[in-house]
């Protein structure tokens, strides 16, 4: 593949569904062909996306200059819009590409509906589409306004998504995630006036070598703004609070693909910024601290829930807590095992949300009160469950094993007190979440629903629940049938991809080894944004809050200058 070949490349992520939802959008009387359009474009990004990853894992970093604004400015510092895609991104644009296609064949068979069961929801495709964009424009965006337009793209789509239906309760949901993603995009504003104001650029490669010559003060303080914006859409304690409100009340696959996806998105704007922009360890025991806090009271809010949805939603943000604590840590095997845990938790918590659509399809409630007897009643959605559950909790050989695993010996590593602390969290978070996903289990699936308190509710009496949330009414009959394939298919294709993630766990560790490499090294993106001028520019953090002189150091792979040797120490979790 030339070079040639992946700058044409890079656009297509976020140009393909953004042309396809005009022509969903055009073709919303034609439901059969919106999905069609929807299918081949989501299938095209993961195409695009996996060639993307090839080529930047073998000759490392691109950026495009859109428009052929490069340096326009006579100072080097580049203008417009630049794409930029390194083995971090290409990844993330991947794993979210295979993600957002195997939602949408879920959502095709589940059929989604806008509260009038005689029409289909005509806007659900070009809004989901935009989502698609949104996603893929964030993980590629080489500027901080970009990342911002990508930030109100999700906003837009996610409102309308989460509105889907036109219920009370989805409605009230979708007004106040609006509210605090507003909150969110007004601090970001914010972030960026100051960047601006203290730099001159919003190109984030230029932003790198001109923050080397600002006091100390200024870029903490430059951080900690972009680190309000970014936790909220992660959902970092204390700014988790609207998530699981706001999640369960969607429908299945949008709830799924809310979960896998948008809170990884502030992830990683927080690691970009972090590695880029900020890098010697300021505010890192912050984040550690935050990290620690999210794990454990996002896990205690789970235990506390009898509904799936929102205990799932809990240990949602419980588990966003492992990744910041391996971004705190500021180390190749720490932020190599944060990528790696990244991954895992997209396939694994959209997996396990697209089963609980599966259980309120069957069973009419998502509510533990309410539920028994599923095990035998499908062993198939029985096995859809357990194993990603398994998974979540950290049961060896899964994957969620594996980067937990990586992210505490990165912690013994670093030897700090704050770091012994998260160790000794991050445990204590790992068994909670055994027990929580044990307690659905044996509630749900292994109990007679005639011994859940309510059982006999969802089954004899539903008319009773009409007005309950937690009751989906089905239209024309009673029973629900058999699961259909075309939503089955998909979750048992996620949940595949996610034991696949562990069977190769080495070769993978091996793609986030060097990916944390190019993180750390920065020079690569430097190069690719700004040329070898820019490199000549470059300073490293001298541990004192000050700079020195750069030395080009080149890796065993051979990813250009700036590439660090990737650890692995004996023992470690790549062995």
């Amino acid at each position: 593949m030339t070079e040639a070949l992946m700058l044409a490349l890079i656009p297509l992520p976020t140009v393909l569904p953004i042309v396809a939802a005009a022509i969903t959008m055009v073709t919303g009387r034609h439901p059969r062909l919106q999905r069609l359009i929807s299918l081949l474009s989501l299938t095209a990004i993961v195409v695009v996306s996996a060639m993307m990853l090839y080529y930047t894992d073998r000759h490392g970093t691109v950026a495009l200059h859109v428009g052929g604004w490069g340096d326009r400015d006579g100072a080097g510092s580049p203008l417009g819009i630049t794409l930029v895609a390194d083995q971090l991104a290409a990844l993330m644009v991947l794993v979210s590409a295979i993600v957002l296609l195997g939602v949408l064949v879920y959502s095709v068979g589940q059929g989604i509906r806008d509260g009038d069961e005689q029409q289909p929801v005509s806007i659900f495709y070009p809004t989901y589409l935009i989502l698609a964009a949104g996603v893929c424009n964030a993980f590629l965006a080489g500027d901080l306004f970009n990342l911002f337009v990508s930030f109100e793209m999700l906003l837009a789509a996610s409102f309308v998504l989460l509105t889907v239906g036109g219920s009370a309760d989805r409605v009230r949901a979708g007004v106040s995630y609006a509210m605090v993603s507003m909150v969110s995009s007004v601090v970001f504003l914010l972030g960026i006036a100051y960047a601006y104001f203290a730099t001159g650029t919003l190109n984030l490669a230029d932003m790198a070598i001109k923050l080397q010559d600002l006091p100390t003060g200024t870029r903490t303080t430059l951080f900690a703004v972009l680190l309000v914006a970014f936790g909220i859409k992660a959902a970092i304690f204390p700014l988790s609070t609207w998530l699981p409100d706001s999640y369960p009340t969607a429908p299945a696959p949008v709830t799924a693909v809310f979960a896998g996806l948008l809170t990884k998105v502030g992830v990683y704007a927080i690691i970009r910024v972090h590695t880029l922009l900020f890098p010697g360890g300021a505010l890192d025991d912050v984040l550690m601290i935050a990290g620690l806090l999210t794990m454990i009271v996002g896990i205690l809010g789970a235990i506390a829930q009898t509904d799936i949805k929102r205990l799932l939603s809990f240990t949602l943000v419980s588990h966003i807590g492992y990744m910041i604590f391996g971004v705190g840590l500021s180390s190749p095997l720490g932020l190599s095992s944060t990528i790696y845990y990244v991954v895992h938790h997209i396939l694994v918590q959209t997996t396990l949300f697209l089963v609980v659509g599966l259980i309120e399809r069957q069973a009419g409630a998502a509510s533990l009160r309410r539920l028994g007897g599923l095990a035998a009643a499908s062993p198939v959605l029985a096995i859809l469950f357990f194993l990603p559950a398994l998974n979540l909790g950290g049961i060896p050989p899964f994957s969620g094993f594996i980067g937990k695993v990586g992210l505490i010996e990165a912690g013994v590593q670093q030897g700090s007190v704050v770091a012994w602390v998260l160790v000794g969290g991050s445990v204590v978070t790992s068994l909670l979440t055994l027990y929580a996903v044990i307690r659905v289990w044996t509630k749900a699936f292994w109990r007679t629903r005639s011994d859940a308190p309510e059982g006999q509710l969802a089954v004899a009496h539903p008319e009773a629940l009409l007005d309950d949330a937690d009751v989906i009414e089905f239209a024309d009959r009673e029973d629900p049938g058999r699961m259909p394939v075309s939503m089955v298919a998909p979750t048992a294709g996620l949940l595949g991809v996610g034991l696949l993630l562990a069977v190769l766990a080495g070769p993978m560790f091996t793609v986030t080894d060097r990916a944390a490499a190019q993180l750390i090294g920065r020079a690569d993106y430097i190069e690719a944004v700004l040329g070898p001028g820019g490199v000549a520019k470059l300073k490293t953090p001298d541990g004192s809050g000050g700079w020195q002189a750069y030395t080009p150091m080149t890796g065993a792979q051979g990813n250009g200058p700036g590439t660090v040797e990737p650890q692995n120490p004996q023992g470690g979790a790549h062995g």
